[in-house]
């Protein structure tokens, strides 16, 4: 039984680099940095960043590619991957990554990024003013079924 498991949190270095395969599959690359903390023997703290090399693929890539940016912190899951290739002067290059199957974003939606194509399309229109209450207008008595069941809360019973 073999396992090629990776999961990482961490930050986004850069955006993500969207773009088509010949074929017309959707693929994004970016990178997410970890930080790892320790103490060493003589007592001081010492920290060492390491910066992994994402990919995603299809439906995924193009949610990356649309909402990650970068310094967002991101949770990963995925597979490594290892590619080897020649460059136009004959080197021998491998690149190590991680071939995204899950992703989460972890950090909040900033201030301002709401979307106008997230409203509705067809919203009601307000009310010209608000309603008014006053003395006649039937308020729910001891006799009526919410109260009479138990499950009203006075403002004076909450405890603080």
């Amino acid at each position: 039984m073999d396992l090629n498991k990776a999961q990482i949190i961490g930050n986004l270095t850069r955006d993500p680099e969207t773009r088509a395969t010949p074929s017309g599959q959707t693929v994004a690359t970016f990178g997410v940095a970890t930080n790892f903390a320790w103490t060493d023997a003589s007592g001081q703290k010492q920290s060492k960043a390491e910066f992994h090399n994402i990919v995603a693929w299809r439906r995924l890539a193009e949610i990356c590619g649309q909402y990650l940016k970068k310094g967002n912190k991101v949770y990963i899951e995925g597979r490594l991957q290892t590619r080897e290739w020649t460059t136009t002067d004959g080197q021998k290059r491998q690149r190590t990554e991680i071939v995204a199957d899950n992703m989460i974003m972890l950090s909040s939606r900033p201030e301002g990024s709401y979307t106008p194509s997230a409203a509705p399309t067809n919203p009601s229109p307000a009310p010209a003013e608000p309603p008014t209450i006053t003395e006649d207008t039937p308020t729910p008595s001891a006799t009526s079924p919410a109260s009479s069941s138990g499950n009203e809360v006075k403002v004076e019973d909450i405890p603080f």
